[in-house]
């Protein structure tokens, strides 16, 4: 195995692209399973969690390692749907080359540019495949024009399609010359593209041209050109992030496929070829030389063997019961068992070596974006930055006593899916879950119930509104009683000042001339701060003021702690009956990605949610409004913005300030409270 050079391949896309489809007929034209597996039919070898043939789409990481000919191909397929975007994040962590699929029909689509933007970042070399040619109103040159305008990358057709739609037979392998029938048959190349295919053949030379001095000397010079000298270039152009290629197909009809299998063999690099890995500015080779440095992309808790950590070997190797670092968690793991994965297929081996990607079983405290290493090895590498949740909701569980069984499961699918949070906030009272939308969360609390049989309720969270003052206001708080020996007496007058948003609190002493002994001031601040955790209007804390305690009286016999707490406590609530106070609540900076025809729809929704549209700008194709909106007016946005957008939009959200909400909103919130309450 390890002799055999080896391909590292993601395949990333928009929702329903058809890259599960391309990744299992990847397998069936390799001879890697002696049947197409379909996941319409449920038989895909990548689509294997019962949520996603439920739902008859990728949910998760799907990775399958088999051998082609001389080679070892681990091909990593990703879902589209931006809920679970950090599967495809973590897919890209693994990988040596992505193929980014476009459906022919939608062309470049939200998700699409999305990834792309990652790839991008992490300057991996790039196949564009356009699949679905088969379908009605497919325009290849239209896409492959599209395509133009997403990358800098110059992108060079290696194969176009013979015929359209439902004409479509095969494609024509430009390099070759030759026409590819389904399976990689060969067939007759039709006459008229047999005299246009000159076109493609001068971008592929112009392409050399641009990324070599020698190529574009001959090019100027008006000297014949061959494309094999144009092999080479274009190898290192990719390697360079200068070129892309583009294919054509369409998996479903088995076209195209051999000849994606066969440039990712002739033109993709191997591991070893890739960047040298650079820890604490040092640089260490990618071979099998090099001490071994591991990286962890993905996490998954299987029933019998539990947490399954798939690692990327970068260098070096490891075998079983070796005992290696590792270095993000500073603590030692023994390899057990090593598996390569085909889907839910594992086939133990002995050792991993540079380059391979692999399933390691029973480690104690590792986790997806942990580093493992030879002992040799301190630093440990970036971990995976993930996008931060969106949306969030309150779970309660339907049967009593279940509290530690439903944290136990979380925190297990948080491991698998860090993307996905969950803590109880002990202000509103409510065990929160946290995810980028609400197919998300379906999907974590669907497999909390499968796993670890815990069923739970969904409800609204509450927000969390504060209180605040409007007005300058001062007022006395006296607290007299008599009953016969001791009394109690305290007595305090104080201000009360709005500050700017975000100040808090500031609790001020300025009692002269010993009005109010020193050691009586602690308990007016502590009578202060219990008044103003529970509000004056809907029993909100009250924030952002400054509260001075200035003169009051006392009694040498009669005057105590609680005497003098219960005093400001007094004082508090007759300032704030002439202080203007007021109910302020959470808003969001929110930024909504879309294709350009949704902007009407997107920014009128924005706008009945109370949202405020700071600007628009385009990125790329897709336009990015920017909000801000009321936190209370985002519950259950994903799903408005998903059904406005046919599943093209998708959004970012992070707290932004406070502000005052308005009386007819505060009156109705008012209202909710104390029906709740009654």
């Amino acid at each position: 195995m390890a002799e055999k050079s080896i391909r590292n391949v993601g395949l990333f896309g928009h929702a329903s692209s058809g890259k599960t489809t391309i990744a299992d007929a990847f397998l069936f034209c390799a001879g890697a399973n002696n049947r197409v597996g379909k996941v319409t039919d449920k038989t895909s070898v990548f689509d294997t969690d019962p949520e996603e043939i439920e739902r008859v789409c990728s949910l998760t990481l799907g990775l399958a390692t088999f051998d082609y000919k001389n080679h070892t191909i681990s091909l990593i397929d990703t879902p589209g749907y931006s809920d679970f975007i950090g599967e495809a994040i973590s897919g890209i962590e693994a990988i040596d080359c992505a193929v980014v699929v476009i459906d022919a029909v939608a062309g470049i689509e939200v998700g699409t540019e999305r990834l792309l933007q990652k790839i991008e970042e992490r300057k991996l070399p790039l196949i564009f495949f356009i699949n679905k040619l088969k379908k009605e109103n497919t325009d290849f040159s239209k896409v492959l024009s599209s395509i133009t305008t997403i990358t800098k990358r110059n992108i060079i057709p290696l194969t176009i399609p013979v015929g359209s739609a439902a004409a479509l037979s095969g494609v024509v392998d430009v390099m070759q010359n030759k026409g590819l029938g389904p399976k990689g048959a060969e067939i007759e190349m039709p006459a008229d593209l047999k005299d246009n295919l000159s076109q493609y053949t001068d971008k592929i030379i112009e392409a050399a041209a641009d990324s070599d001095e020698a190529v574009m000397n001959k090019y100027v010079e008006g000297q014949k050109i061959e494309l094999n000298e144009c092999i080479d270039v274009v190898k290192n152009g990719i390697m360079r992030g200068k070129i892309a290629l583009c294919l054509a197909g369409d998996a479903l009809e088995l076209i195209g496929i051999h000849s994606l299998i066969e440039t990712i063999i002739n033109f993709m690099p191997e591991p070893h070829q890739m960047p040298d890995i650079t820890l604490n500015s040092q640089k260490i080779a990618r071979n099998g030389q090099s001490p071994f440095v591991g990286f962890v992309f993905k996490t998954t808790v299987e029933p019998h063997l539990g947490e399954v950590c798939f690692v990327k070997v970068l260098c070096g190797a490891i075998k079983s019961g070796d005992v290696i670092k590792n270095t993000t968690q500073s603590s030692d793991e023994k390899i057990n068992q090593i598996y390569l994965l085909k889907g839910k297929e594992k086939q133990e081996i002995d050792q991993l070596t540079s380059g391979m990607i692999g399933g390691l079983v029973k480690l104690k405290n590792t986790h997806t974006g942990d580093t493992l290493a030879a002992s040799s090895i301190k630093a440990a590498l970036a971990p995976i930055t993930f996008p931060a949740p969106s949306i969030s909701m309150a779970i309660l569980p339907k049967a009593k006593g279940e509290e530690g069984k439903i944290s136990s499961g979380l925190a297990k699918l948080h491991d698998e899916d860090p993307t996905f949070t969950f803590a109880f906030d002990p202000e509103i009272k409510q065990l929160i879950i946290s995810g980028i939308g609400e197919l998300h969360l379906e999907t974590i609390l669907s497999r909390l119930n499968r796993k670890y049989g815990v069923s739970v309720d969904l409800a609204k969270p509450r927000i969390k509104y504060r209180e605040t003052f409007t007005r300058k206001t001062e007022a006395q708080g006296k607290y007299k009683k008599q009953s016969g020996g001791h009394g109690q007496y305290g007595d305090c007058w104080l201000r009360v000042e709005p500050l700017p948003r975000d100040s808090g609190l500031e609790f001020v002493n300025k009692v002269v001339g010993g009005s109010i002994p020193s050691r009586f001031i602690p308990s007016v601040e502590k009578g202060v701060k219990e008044a103003l955790e529970n509000g004056f209007i809907a029993g909100y804390p009250v924030t952002d003021i400054r509260v001075a305690v200035f003169d009051g009286s006392y009694h040498s016999v009669d005057s105590s702690d609680i005497a003098f707490k219960i005093a400001a406590s007094m004082a508090l609530k007759a300032n704030a009956q002439k202080g203007g106070v007021v109910l302020i609540e959470p808003i969001h900076e929110v930024e909504v990605f879309v294709p350009e025809s949704y902007m009407g729809d997107v920014i009128g929704d924005l706008n009945s949610r109370r949202g405020k549209i700071m600007g628009m700008e385009g990125e790329g194709k897709i336009q990015k409004i920017k909000a801000l909106v009321p936190e209370a007016e985002m519950y259950k946005y994903s799903t408005s913005l998903r059904s406005m957008t046919q599943g093209r939009g998708y959004f970012t959200v992070k707290f932004h300030h406070l502000e005052e909400v308005p009386k007819e909103t505060t009156k109705r919130i008012v209202e909710e409270l104390q029906k709740e309450n009654t």
